[in-house]
């Protein structure tokens, strides 16, 4: 975990929160363990609270300020770090992508968020809230394609990608639109050498990773963690044993999925009967 001594605490919303918590907690006389105790979570918790590397809590943050003797302080600075572009329930796990060395995806029926379209995105986002006004669905498919230009940086992760065979099929945003989404998924692995996609066929069968989609992120420096979402809510899982769960149900899936090649040549066909129907 990094040090809060590296931490700038100008650099942002989040790291003056986590440089005023630590001076808070220092001048309390408590270390990151006793404080962590007091709050009913670990001392690693607020470590990373500390170090910027998690998004601070309102609910958290509140029983800081009533230990720490600090008013509201710690509630006012978790607003103002709470800002963000994405869905207050995905931003943490929009930040932790940033720091991933490797991500690891499975979807049972969509292509992944980093790998869409913005056509496909617009479909998608437009489903999700049929009622909103068109401001509101292309602020939300900006956002997607500005997340995925993370796999253009110098320092991306590894992306590697499980999608269900179903997720080819289904028409997204009509045929037009699905073929150039599948098109794009093929090009993606095929340009980019740490993006790596493969299909879980349906002669695979029932398999734990249909529940819901996942997103497994590891670190170089810090425990993988595992985001899951739904249309409107997600979840961060932290907890050592459901993420061995998770890392375990993600890795049958690659192994019960076609090789890359026969994956691509899948995707191909797929992309194909969309473009001559």
């Amino acid at each position: 975990m990094p040090l809060p001594k590296d931490l700038d605490p100008y650099a942002d919303p989040r790291a003056f929160y986590g440089a005023e918590l630590r001076r808070l907690r220092e001048a309390a006389g408590l270390s990151q363990n006793e404080l962590g105790e007091r709050a009913f979570c670990s001392g690693t918790y607020i470590g990373l609270f500390e170090a910027g590397e998690r998004r601070p809590q309102l609910e958290i943050s509140r029983a800081l300020d009533e230990l720490l003797g600090s008013g509201e302080h710690l509630q006012r600075l978790c607003r103002l770090a709470q800002t963000s572009k994405v869905a207050g329930y995905f931003a943490d796990a929009a930040e932790l992508q940033r720091r991933a060395s490797s991500i690891g995806s499975f979807t049972s029926m969509l292509v992944p968020g980093l790998l869409q379209t913005a056509a496909c995105a617009r479909a998608l986002t437009r489903s999700a809230h049929p009622f909103a006004a068109t401001d509101f669905i292309e602020g939300h498919v900006r956002t997607r394609m500005e997340r995925a230009s993370l796999l253009d940086s110098p320092t991306a992760p590894v992306l590697w990608v499980v999608i269900h065979e179903a997720g080819l099929l289904l028409p997204v945003g009509g045929r037009t639109v699905m073929a150039e989404q599948l098109s794009h998924l093929a090009e993606q692995a095929e340009s980019r050498p740490r993006v790596v996609t493969q299909v879980l066929p349906f002669s695979a069968g029932a398999h734990p990773c249909l529940h819901a989609s996942m997103t497994l992120m590891q670190f170089t420096d810090a425990p993988a963690v595992v985001y899951t979402e739904a249309a409107y809510n997600g979840q961060l899982v932290e907890e050592p044993l459901l993420v061995e769960n998770y890392r375990s149900a993600y890795d049958l899936a690659r192994a019960a999925a076609l090789s890359p090649e026969a994956s691509l040549d899948r995707i191909a066909s797929a992309a194909k009967e969309f473009a001559t129907r």
